[in-house]
């Protein structure tokens, strides 16, 4: 069972590291090893602040390096004789940070936002180098950065559950998720792998996907190793592919090889686009849902009643779907009630859309010609889940071509055998490229345009903890370049899973 807290972004604490000035240097250095806490920045718009290791950094005007904080302060001289621009950046990142705390006498402090989640393990990291990690009371009208769960962060502090990590670029790639709203990962991965599913439904073609997603577990091949995290998301994508061809009874097309289960595409498309309709139906009821309590928390009852992604633009649609379904059925006291909640919504919709506006007869338009693309938008996104049942059908179109080629060649003799091996590894191969990558992209366009866009009416800003590994060893060794055995460590003592 989900735990409720995975269905909102990491809760977040305003917190303030607090050290002796000859402590602050040890602590902020753990506090980039553990890789748990965004340090904010002092006049982050202002000019560049040059200390003495940018300084050195820029007279070398070397590559960039991967910045790494050295455990004791180094011989900045040394390091550029020697050329470590790696440690050298680690302490200009570190001057950085030390010129941004407020100093009273002997005292020193910077504000920051950390996990409460790890905000225990933090203070205890922090107080062996005789710091303190203070909770504060977070500013009035400064929302929280947002870290979603199965976010893949530069911290190895933040783990998350394989399914959950190969579903969050699903959100991460739309938008930062605002602090307050609800965090829509799993259930953006799984409607997405069944949309897929739908579209991409073949047996064979969904277990091809399947033996994709193991090498990928297994790191194979090694040019898309940075793929492995995606393991799950495209094993999911294979099952359910080959859950609906299954149900379709297609196996590299229609082989024969299953039987029909439900409906077999070409046979039935009315029934298939209906299916779909009625799914995308479901799909925006759910998005309304997730919205409305979005604007509750974002702005409070208000923002809830009279947002067009709110109840006012729930009722709207739930009133129009009532009289399609009164139009289907033939049931006029339907079609009189769905008329009536439409109009509920479009007073509170055009309630709320006026209240934004100049106000007078230049208002009032502008609130109409919203009101009725308001009304225009939500018939277009229910009909435009008919691409669900459209590439279906060009997928079980596609491999009736090549099946049909095949068995045209396979009573032709020998050369007619080999040749109609030919067409139908080569046809397969063609329809699993082709159909593969338009049903990814459809998948995504229905999941961005007609459900995000309803869950979603501003962006957060992500949380970015400052995260350097650290170079662990004595004294003036840290000015030179490590020995043979020396190594370098980071991260936490413990990892915690979201």
């Amino acid at each position: 069972m989900l735990r409720a807290e995975a269905a909102v972004p990491v809760r977040m604490r305003r917190v303030a590291i607090v050290a002796p000035e000859q402590a602050l240097r040890e602590s902020l250095v753990r506090i980039a090893e553990s890789g748990c806490v965004e340090v904010d920045l002092a006049g982050e718009d202002g000019p560049e602040v040059r200390g003495p290791a940018m300084t050195r950094l820029q007279r070398l005007r070397a590559e960039s390096a991967h910045p790494v904080l050295s455990e004791a302060p180094p011989d900045l001289d040394v390091l550029e004789r020697e050329g470590r621009t790696d440690l050298l950046a680690g302490e200009a990142e570190l001057e950085e940070r030390l010129g941004s705390a407020v100093r009273h006498g002997a005292v020193a402090a910077l504000a920051g936002w950390c996990p409460e989640r790890q905000m225990g393990s933090t203070a205890a990291r922090i107080a062996g180098a005789g710091g303190a990690l203070v909770p504060l009371r977070a500013p009035r009208g400064v929302d929280p950065p947002s870290l979603l769960a199965g976010a893949d962060t530069a911290s190895p502090a933040y783990t998350a559950r394989p399914v959950r990590r190969s579903f969050t670029p699903l959100v991460t790639t739309y938008g930062t998720v605002p602090y307050a709203d609800l965090d829509p990962t799993m259930a953006a991965g799984i409607i997405y792998v069944v949309m897929f599913g739908l579209m991409f439904g073949d047996a064979g073609h969904g277990l091809l996907l399947v033996v994709l997603a193991l090498l990928l577990r297994a790191g194979r091949p090694r040019r898309l190793t940075a793929l492995h995290p995606l393991w799950p998301f495209v094993a999911g994508a294979g099952l359910a592919a080959t859950v609906a061809g299954v149900a379709y009874g297609e196996f590299f097309g229609p082989t024969g090889v299953l039987p029909v289960l439900w409906l077999e595409p070409l046979e039935e498309p009315m029934r298939l686009l209906a299916v779909a309709v009625g799914l995308g139906a479901v799909l925006l009821a759910g998005a309304y849902t997730a919205g409305i309590v979005n604007r509750w928390r974002e702005g409070g009852p208000a923002s809830a009643l009279y947002a067009t992604t709110g109840i006012a633009g729930a009722a709207l649609y739930l009133g129009l779907a009532v009289g399609a379904g009164s139009v289907w059925l033939g049931l006029v006291a339907y079609g009189v009630l769905g008329a009536v909640i439409a109009v509920v919504g479009l007073v509170l919709a055009g309630t709320g859309l006026y209240a934004t506006t100049a106000g007078g007869p230049g208002g009032a338009v502008q609130t109409g010609i919203q009101l009725f693309d308001a009304v225009v938008r939500i018939g277009s996104n229910v009909v435009s889940f008919a691409r669900l049942a459209a590439f279906g059908l060009t997928h079980a179109a596609l491999g009736a071509i090549v099946w049909d080629g095949t068995t045209a060649l396979v009573g032709r003799g020998p050369v007619g055998v080999v040749a109609a091996l030919l067409v139908f590894v080569v046809g397969n191969a063609v329809a699993f490229s082709l159909e593969a990558l338009v049903a990814g992209v459809q998948a995504l366009r229905l999941e961005f345009y007609e459900l995000f866009s309803r869950l979603f009416e501003g962006e957060g800003r992500p949380f970015k903890p400052w995260h350097l590994p650290v170079q662990h060893v004595g004294g003036a060794a840290a000015a030179g370049p490590p020995a043979p055995e020396e190594t370098v460590r980071s991260g936490p003592a413990s990892k915690e899973s979201s």
